[in-house]
């Protein structure tokens, strides 16, 4: 006599076929050691239409059986007969209930009195608190945790949708999230410029991570002429972009290096010291705008813009300006803060900035990271197939193209 296998029945909903939501909890399934049997498939006729599967999913064990199920659950599988979320208090601040429901970048559901509540605020690696009072429910962090306040624990009543292949440009879901060297890096820039049109047209907003090499390289001109076409509206960089930027305005140079010439000056090792001094003397850098000591830049141009900056500090930083949060809580809190409506991220020669950005970004977020090290892209660019483009290349020549074709409709 056969020993009787645990089962389990799961739902798909949704674009389950453009997800790749039903191969993907095939092969998990398989990979783990279970088997399934699919006892209702209605695919969508039509792109807009949603498709639904119902899978009995078997294990030879409760274990892994659930195992099979939460893993399940993590890509967008439901049960049938799904229960209400489970719900226990924080206890002490800063700490979550042992069990707690860690969030992936997904949109996110919760089943509460019998209806799903969207989760607000999405972002990987938090947990989800729901006030009962108001029926919502959203991300928080460590930092966040309140004695009485209730989060979720275990992956009962939670429910998340996968993303699906992109239908409108397609320069996405083409070049997906390899990395390579080798992509046509022309007809790349041009399929990103005209999605960051269409974010704009759409009322959404453009996000620029910026490392100093922006401003190392040359291309500190192409992100400022980006900003005035109004192509960015948040700006999140570090202490040296900043330092360096203001360092060429002032005399020309970045780490000491004419821009025009390529060549170390005399002495020009003290320049950025002296453009940090004369920021700190002129109270920080918006002051330093309005009184007209600072004529061009990316700050500048930034500034005048109305852009929404955050600079994060770090332990190597010279000075710092006035501007730069050196609170790393501080500074995080203000960077979520920020990310409100944005659709594209542009990450530009900066893999600290970019990863801590990348965490806090929802899924459904463009991402187009830029940098000449290869493993630094790689990093930065494993965010969902259709969702990321890398690019291995010099920023300067990125920027350069960028701006020429968003603003002129062309190559160059």
């Amino acid at each position: 006599m056969t020993e009787r296998k645990h089962t389990a029945r799961l739902v798909l909903q949704g674009h389950i076929i453009d997800s790749m939501m039903l191969p993907q909890i095939m092969d998990m399934v398989m990979d783990l050691g279970g088997n399934f049997t699919i006892e209702e498939l209605k695919v969508g006729q039509h792109k807009t239409d949603p498709s639904i599967c119902r899978m009995e999913v078997y294990a030879d064990s409760a274990e892994l059986l659930d195992r099979i199920v939460q893993r399940a659950r993590s890509v967008g599988a439901t049960a049938e007969h799904e229960q209400p979320v489970r719900l226990e208090p924080v206890a002490r601040e800063g700490v979550f209930p042992e069990g707690f429901y860690s969030t992936s970048n997904l949109p996110t559901e919760v089943l509460l009195d019998g209806k799903w509540v969207v989760v607000d605020d999405i972002e990987m690696d938090t947990a989800i608190a729901v006030d009962r009072g108001t029926g919502r429910a959203r991300c928080i962090v460590f930092q966040d945790a309140r004695p009485g306040m209730e989060v979720v624990v275990g992956y009962q009543g939670v429910r998340v949708t996968p993303l699906e292949r992109s239908r409108q440009t397609e320069i996405f879901s083409f070049m997906g999230s390899e990395v390579s060297a080798e992509k046509p890096k022309k007809v790349l820039i041009a399929g990103i410029a005209e999605e960051m049109r269409q974010a704009r047209e759409a009322g959404g907003r453009i996000l620029v991570v910026a490392g100093p090499a922006v401003v190392h390289t040359g291309a500190g001109v192409y992100l400022s002429r980006l900003i005035e076409l109004g192509f960015v509206q948040v700006l999140f960089a570090g202490n040296a972009l900043a330092v360096h930027d203001v360092e060429s305005a002032l005399f020309g140079t970045a780490l000491g290096v004419s821009l025009e010439s390529g060549l170390a000056m005399e002495h020009g090792h003290e320049h950025h010291m002296r453009a940090i001094n004369r920021v700190r003397a002129a109270g920080g850098l918006r002051q330093m705008v309005e009184s007209g000591q600072l004529k061009s830049g990316v700050m500048r141009s930034a500034i005048e813009h109305g852009v929404d900056i955050v600079l994060a500090g770090s332990v190597r930083d010279d000075g710092p300006l006035p501007d730069v949060i050196t609170d790393m809580i501080e500074a995080q809190r203000r960077m979520r803060a920020a990310l409100g409506g944005v659709r594209i991220a542009l990450m530009l020669s900066t893999m600290l900035h970019s990863i801590a950005t990348g965490n806090m970004l929802p899924a459904g977020v463009r991402t187009v990271c830029v940098d000449i090290n290869p493993a630094v892209v790689t990093k930065l660019a494993d965010r969902g197939s259709w969702q990321s483009v890398g690019l291995v290349t010099d920023v300067e020549s990125f920027l350069r193209e960028l701006a020429l074709v968003v603003e002129t409709g062309r190559h160059g």
